[in-house]
């Protein structure tokens, strides 16, 4: 694939409007009010995973809701009664996908941190085994997760996902063993754009690594991109031609744009040049949007990988950010 989008001299500057509504904060502080109504519902199940050198556990907590959301944490063997509290990372899975199993994720652990990797509701039936069902039904939807609910704000399945994110971040705090003050959020992809939901809405977090963010700056990712799931929108638009004014009401309640604004912690994203699935461009907007609202402007940094496409560093990318914030920890 060719370079479509911005150059990158372009990209670097590119800063466009934030259509984010005014009752924005009020609708997201309502929502996870209501979701911390209910108790948290903390299961933890230790699970033989055959690895002697990290533990796992099977987690349930309770999300948007208070509707059951499943996750793995892993960490290094021992250290939940080893009496030093271990920074943590929340991982949030791609589209499509769900947690998967405990061994395909070991890298965290391993760096010597408590890992917990959410599961998707309704996802992992594609690409990675998911175990989440989401219970709240949709009106008329187009294939995939992006249009469900999609008429209302409150009935979008993304409102429901980014407050699972968030529940998980108060999952994993309260985990024993685990420092409540050095929490990181990461993802690639759909994983990448709850990375920024959390980075937004989630209280006190250490770090913050989008690969490849979606879930932001859906017009001009609806513009200038044919791949799905951006297009599953435009798919459903094409039909339902009288409901473009609600739709983009409903995206701008959950737009990356307007949850990065609100962010307070370091952040390093990632981005392929040659994307066309979730476009450069709406990726720089999000990074130059970052902690715009913050009292004090966070740091922040992108990995630019100018010949790949939505598969981003990959391990490249996974090693730098193993670095990176081990260096920001210490």
């Amino acid at each position: 694939m060719a370079i479509f989008d911005l150059p990158l001299s372009e990209l670097e500057r590119y800063l466009p409007e934030v259509d984010e509504p005014a009752d924005f904060d009020d609708f997201w502080r309502s929502t996870l009010d209501e979701a911390r109504g209910h108790d948290l519902a903390l299961e933890v199940t230790p699970v033989d995973a055959g690895l002697s050198l990290v533990d796992v556990l099977d987690v349930t907590f309770a999300g948007f809701g208070g509707h059951p959301i499943k996750a793995w944490v892993l960490r290094p063997a021992g250290s939940a009664s080893s009496g030093r509290a271990l920074p943590a990372v929340v991982e949030y899975i791609g589209y499509g996908g769900g947690r998967g199993l405990p061994i395909e994720r070991l890298a965290w652990a391993s760096a010597g941190y408590v890992h917990l990797i959410m599961d998707t509701r309704g996802q992992g039936s594609t690409w990675s085994v998911g175990a989440t069902p989401d219970p709240v039904g949709s009106d008329a939807a187009y294939p995939g997760y992006m249009t469900r609910g999609i008429l209302d704000p409150s009935s979008y399945y993304y409102r429901r996902v980014m407050t699972d994110a968030v529940r998980a971040v108060d999952a994993v705090r309260a985990l024993p063993g685990v420092d409540p003050a050095r929490v990181a959020v990461t993802g690639g992809s759909q994983g990448g754009g709850l990375t920024l939901a959390a980075a937004g809405l989630a209280e006190g977090l250490v770090a913050a690594m989008p690969d490849v963010p979606f879930l932001t700056h859906y017009r001009r990712a609806m513009d200038v991109t044919d791949e799905f799931p951006y297009q599953e929108i435009v798919q459903y638009l094409k039909n339902h031609r009288d409901r473009e004014a609600a739709v983009l009401r409903t995206l701008a309640y959950h737009d990356g744009l307007s949850f990065v604004r609100r962010a307070t912690a370091p952040a390093l994203f990632s981005v392929g040049l040659r994307d066309t699935t979730c476009p450069p461009s709406t990726v720089f907007a999000a990074l130059h949007h970052y902690g715009a609202l913050a009292g004090v402007r966070p740091t922040t940094e992108i990995a630019v990988y100018p010949y790949n496409m939505h598969e981003g560093g990959q391990a490249f990318q996974l090693s730098r950010q193993i670095a990176w914030l081990g260096a920001l920890l210490s």
